[in-house]
């Protein structure tokens, strides 16, 4: 009899995904204490890189300190994401605490991303119509935009702008006050969770202006750089992510559900880039994606074993990229527009590219 993990050969069906996860069963065991400490020293960072904007003489160091507090929120959003899974701890009370609180500083309310993400991008991964994350046209729907909105597009699928995208099109008109057009369900909790991302935010404004009146700098120049300069990091950043999550000459997307479903989409839809240098590890394992596709309730802190486990079960099935720059300006080139039919991706001219 075959070890539960033995590899499984590329040409023999892919299991259910019951039956992976039950093989990663071991993985979900959570630690109460393991992510609290986790959330103290990715505060106590930004506390340190947000003091940096303030005590440096150097505009240019003023101006890393910035960047390295969009980093670092990207880290504790990355908290709030499992805690949002109920993965973090074995406490859902707790998970709701700290989630929320690891939500803060990029401004996110929890209850708007817990049905966004949760519900809709991780049960509809990839399927045209439901999933809305970096979701790409088909050229008859680039075609009937408007000049305006093709140009937008042209930029946000440009490899240069996912900050912009994500600021755009997620945060602001899905997250922050969404409008009933973009979240037609109202619940007392979304409003709730809206108010107090927004009260922490005019609480961060008014302290930088008080900082920096009280230190004799220039209150424009420290909301650049303490507040707009790490919001736009943020946003980056996890643009950046959630693309080149989901996106991949090898990756596809579906508007039949029977198709979709029969493309095992948990395993099929997702990219595990890797990056040399651990890098991964800094961004608390949010790279691992297969994994977490496949079992959201295993914490970040067993991703990377789990994600091992599962390339070495499902050999030659797994999109594994190792990042260059190289390659993902040229994913950034060659995935514009999707052909829902032939399954290729296409440059806005309708011509195949993959």
């Amino acid at each position: 009899m075959k070890h539960s993990c033995d590899p499984i050969p590329p040409d023999a069906p892919l299991p259910h995904r019951k039956v992976l996860r039950d093989r990663l069963a071991p993985l979900v065991t959570r630690s109460y204490a393991y992510p609290v400490l986790l959330l103290m020293l990715d505060y106590a960072m930004l506390a340190a890189a947000l003091a940096g904007v303030v005590l440096a003489g150097s505009v240019m160091v003023k101006l890393l300190c910035g960047v390295a507090a969009g980093l670092v929120i990207g880290r504790l959003f990355i908290i709030a994401h499992d805690a949002c899974h109920q993965s973090l701890t074995p406490s859902r009370r707790l998970n709701r605490w700290v989630g929320r609180i690891a939500f803060l500083p990029s401004l996110t309310p929890y209850s708007l991303w817990e049905v966004g993400h949760n519900v809709v991008h991780h049960g509809y991964t990839n399927l045209k119509g439901f999933d809305f994350v970096w979701a790409p046209l088909t050229q008859a729907e680039f075609d009937a935009l408007s000049r305006p909105r093709r140009w937008m597009e042209r930029i946000y699928r440009s490899g240069w702008a996912p900050g912009l995208y994500y600021g755009i099109e997620i945060w602001w008109r899905r997250l922050f006050f969404p409008s009933r057009a973009s979240m037609p369900t109202r619940r007392p909790v979304f409003l709730r969770d809206c108010l107090l991302v927004a009260a922490f935010g005019a609480v961060v404004i008014g302290l930088v202006c008080w900082v920096a009146v009280a230190t004799d700098q220039s209150v424009p120049l420290m909301l650049a750089l303490a507040v707009a300069l790490p919001f736009c990091v943020w946003c980056s950043l996890v643009g950046f992510v959630l693309y080149a999550h989901h996106t991949h000459v090898r990756v596809g997307w579906y508007d039949d559900r029977t198709a979709w479903g029969q493309a095992q989409p948990f395993v099929s839809t997702t990219v595990h880039l890797t990056f040399p240098w651990r890098f991964g590890a800094m961004l608390h394992h949010i790279m691992e994606h297969t994994a977490h596709h496949v079992d959201m309730s295993i914490p970040l802190y067993r991703l990377g074993t789990a994600q091992r486990t599962l390339e070495h079960m499902l050999p030659d099935r797994i999109v594994i990229q190792p990042f260059s720059l190289r390659w993902y300006l040229d994913t950034a080139r060659r995935c514009k527009l999707y052909d829902l039919r032939t399954h290729q991706w296409t440059d806005f001219h309708g011509i195949p590219t993959t």
